[in-house]
């Protein structure tokens, strides 16, 4: 019965909560990645926390893939800083509610990467967790937070994208043409919408 659900779930394109194991906790897969989960805050452009805590969840060949990126970027006296993973459908609705534009924020009608625990924000630090320069801060819904805009960044706010860049696509990601911080994994259309509370699992 607990089989046939799922497959009913999966055909639905949501996923249900305590039906599969996948989902990992990022930190405690590694613990040297840091979070900063902007929407755990008020500090966002929802000016609300909408998220229970700060938690960053993910399937485990996500999280493995960006467990790869970080020591690499480790090697290199870098790291990563974690600003949104998996997003429940219910906050993708908030959002959409705000900033109703595909090129920031995806239509819940189709679900984003984050729903589907396939995406993640992220931005680059030291390996002790300081912060660099980067091209804007995080949610700059502006022409300057596309990598095509280049030209309007700081010398050092390109050469730290370019080792992001570089890390997260070397592990299997792929950066979004309009948001410098967002990577989609490589395999997100393996997974299904999910709409369940972030918490620990």
């Amino acid at each position: 019965m607990k089989r046939l659900l799922l497959l009913l779930l999966l055909g639905l394109g949501v996923q249900a909560e305590g039906l599969t194991d996948d989902w990992v906790n990022l930190q405690r897969l590694e613990p040297s990645f840091k979070l900063e989960m902007a929407y755990a805050t008020p500090n966002n452009f929802l000016k609300a926390a909408v998220y229970p805590q700060a938690l960053c969840l993910l399937h485990r060949p996500v999280a493995e893939r960006l467990k790869m990126a970080q020591q690499a970027l480790l090697q290199q006296g870098y790291g990563l800083k974690l600003w949104d993973c998996y997003r429940p459908l219910s906050v993708q609705k908030k959002m959409w509610a705000i900033v109703p534009d595909d090129r920031y924020v995806a239509d819940p009608s189709q679900g984003s990467r984050h729903n589907r625990g396939a995406a993640v924000d992220v931005t680059l630090v030291t390996a002790q967790g300081q912060p660099l320069e980067m091209p804007t801060g995080f949610d700059d819904f502006s022409p300057k937070a596309s990598p095509s805009a280049r030209d309007q960044w700081t010398p050092e706010a390109r050469t730290h994208f370019e080792v992001l860049r570089k890390a997260m696509t070397d592990a299997g990601f792929a950066p979004l043409a309009s948001e410098w911080w967002h990577f989609d994994y490589n395999g997100w259309k393996a997974y299904p919408v999910s709409d369940f509370p972030l918490a620990e699992r």
